[in-house]
């Protein structure tokens, strides 16, 4: 018999913000997309913070990084941060889509995915279905998923055998199995009923993710079932581990409104990076 979720307590780290997505933890701090600033922000666990780079105009871009350090960053195009600061496009996805590209994971082979909701999301657009690319270490690119309601954050297991996205649409984390050429295969529900955005995994095979018809951020397994609820008083954006001992779980939160109300609720500033202690450090990519 399952047991009812315990509550873990949030508390606030940095505030003042306007839209803040694609978090990471690489060097001690955490980085993330300071959307509407064109800024990637990185905060110690004291709070301090800096830019520490630049971002594309507009919402929807993430960054991540190689496995040789190098920065990438997604926009309408995926981008790399070459040693001397230029930067440079790093695959051609012209092919595959126009529409640029959202949520990026790296997986521990050096293979990149990429997602697309190939729509214009804040220009009120009819929904589309989107799609999933895959860049290998070579440089080659391919579509390897479709029919996504919505791709959004994506996590990679660490075996690197699974791949775990949000399909934001229908409230649903879906699950891929990974070929040894890096195709996707297997598809299927791994968890339903939610309101995935980004989102992380933990070493107990759980993620943290959203509840937005009771205001959480909570921790599900698969199938579904809700082991932790953190009580959030606006809408959550993305979950990342990190920390020492990748005990931290990072909640990036905004008031959210509506695609008519973007500049609003950017000019009021009401994004927020939480924090709580986590149960289970964080593993597999990001």
């Amino acid at each position: 018999m399952s047991q009812a979720p315990s509550r873990v307590e949030a508390r606030v780290l940095l505030s003042g913000l306007a839209y803040v997505e694609s978090p990471r933890w690489p060097d001690g701090r955490l980085w993330f997309s300071h959307w509407g600033m064109e800024e990637i922000v990185a905060v110690d666990l004291d709070g301090n913070s800096e830019v520490v780079g630049q971002g594309p105009p507009g919402l929807g871009w993430a960054t991540e990084w190689l496995p040789d350090g190098r920065r990438l960053v997604t926009g309408q195009e995926v981008m790399r941060e070459e040693p001397d600061g230029s930067m440079v496009r790093h695959a051609d996805l012209s092919g595959i889509s126009s529409h640029g590209w959202s949520e990026i994971v790296v997986d521990g082979r050096g293979n990149i995915y990429v997602n697309c909701i190939e729509f214009d999301f804040l220009a009120g657009d009819a929904p589309a279905p989107g799609i999933i690319a895959l860049i290998t270490p070579d440089g080659s690119a391919r579509q390897v998923a479709d029919g996504l309601a919505f791709p959004n954050g994506m996590v990679v297991t660490p075996d690197n055998a699974t791949l775990i996205v949000s399909e934001s649409f229908t409230g649903t984390l879906t699950a891929f199995d990974i070929g040894a050429d890096g195709n996707l295969s297997n598809r299927r529900v791994w968890a339903d009923g939610l309101g995935p955005d980004g989102i992380c995994l933990d070493a107990d095979g759980c993620i943290w993710t959203h509840a937005p018809e009771t205001h959480e951020c909570v921790r599900v397994r698969q199938g579904g079932e809700v082991l932790q609820r953190i009580k959030i008083d606006r809408d959550l954006f993305a979950t990342m581990l990190g920390g020492p001992d990748r005990r931290t779980l990072f909640m990036l939160v905004a008031e959210w409104h509506g695609t008519d109300k973007v500049d609003e609720a950017m000019a009021r500033r009401t994004a927020q990076v939480l924090v709580a202690d986590a149960p289970a450090p964080g593993v597999g990519w990001p």
